[in-house]
């Protein structure tokens, strides 16, 4: 059996050097040159060949989020995050860039990439010239060319709106937010409100006077529309809101304390994403939890199924999420 000895030995470099190599240890100051005859060396003589990762270079992090609307809501945020840690512990050397960058920065010897963010036709034509690889995380705009994992807002609506008729309202609203075309900039409704209207729409129940959209999924935007929804309709204010995102729940909360609103007495708040401060407001907040280390999971596999694997059949995942009772909704 090979031992890390005669890996350093057909590489030319010392043991340290090949431990930290194969531990994927990225502060070791080598060539790639190196990097490669090490595990070029290791497989050759089937040294842990099951642990051993070949790096996967040429990979881009196509974040298409400016800084403003990941301070908006801190979802992306740890989507980023999560996606370069998974990443390194696949081997998966990652490019980043950003909206500001533009497309036409990303390199053209891109193997593949994964994507974050609303991407425009021409977005999408340019990188089908790149690379017939790529992975979607949280929308799903190419699906006939690239892979996609997202979470299943339509999933999590119906099951809101389960929980709320199980519990016996009748009176049920819905604060949000709006999609964007990224061609035209045009505002178009969300998945999250399309699916609410559906679903109340079939049981009966639903009231268009008690549906309030803003522009982001703010905290701010939060706070005004509840603070909307609390003037315009009064005594008729419904007993449960079922709420797009955390972000903009935290700012609904915050309109019903001041207004001194009991909550859940007088009106029940659930909400999507489990976002830190969650379990902190007050009250603490009913929320579905999106696993955003299996979704960034997902994402990374699925991108090498592409790159190494070979698969050529597209995939789109959804994932359900679980729901995190606390005490913002009876």
């Amino acid at each position: 059996m090979s031992t890390i000895r005669d890996v350093a030995a057909q590489a030319g470099v010392s043991v340290t050097t090949v431990s930290r190599v194969l531990n994927n240890d990225r502060t070791l100051s080598v060539t790639e040159e190196t990097r490669d005859r090490i595990y070029a060396a290791a497989e050759a003589l089937g040294y842990r060949k099951k642990m051993v990762r070949t790096p996967v270079r040429q990979i881009a992090l196509l974040y298409w989020l400016t800084e403003q609307e990941e301070l908006h809501d801190v979802y992306f945020q740890a989507l980023r995050q999560t996606l370069e840690s998974q990443a390194r512990q696949h081997n998966v050397e990652l490019r980043l860039y950003t909206v500001e960058d533009g497309i036409d920065a990303v390199a053209p010897d891109t193997r593949g990439f994964i994507a974050v963010g609303r991407f425009s036709a021409r977005e999408l034509s340019r990188l089908r010239e790149l690379t017939p690889h790529g992975v979607f995380v949280d929308t799903v705009p190419d699906q006939d060319h690239y892979d996609a994992v997202r979470p299943d807002l339509a999933w999590m609506t119906r099951k809101a709106v389960d929980f709320f008729v199980a519990r016996e309202h009748t009176r049920i609203g819905f604060i949000g937010g709006v999609d964007y075309d990224p061609d035209t900039r045009e505002r178009r409704i969300d998945i999250r409100e399309q699916t609410f209207r559906e679903a109340l729409g079939t049981l009966g129940l639903l009231d268009e006077t008690a549906i309030f959209t803003g522009s982001q999924f703010s905290v701010e935007d939060g706070y005004r529309l509840m603070l909307q929804a609390l003037e315009t309709l009064g005594d008729r204010l419904p007993t449960a809101f079922f709420v797009a995102a955390d972000p903009i729940a935290v700012g609904c909360l915050q309109a019903l304390n001041e207004r001194g609103i009991a909550v859940p007495g007088c009106v029940s708040v659930l909400s999507i994403n489990d976002i830190s401060v969650a379990k902190y407001v007050s009250p603490p907040l009913s929320t579905f939890h999106i696993d955003v280390e299996e979704l960034c999971r997902t994402a990374v596999s699925l991108l090498l199924e592409r790159v190494t694997g070979g698969r050529t059949l597209g995939k789109t995942v959804y994932l359900t999420a679980e729901l995190i009772i606390r005490k913002s909704a009876v």
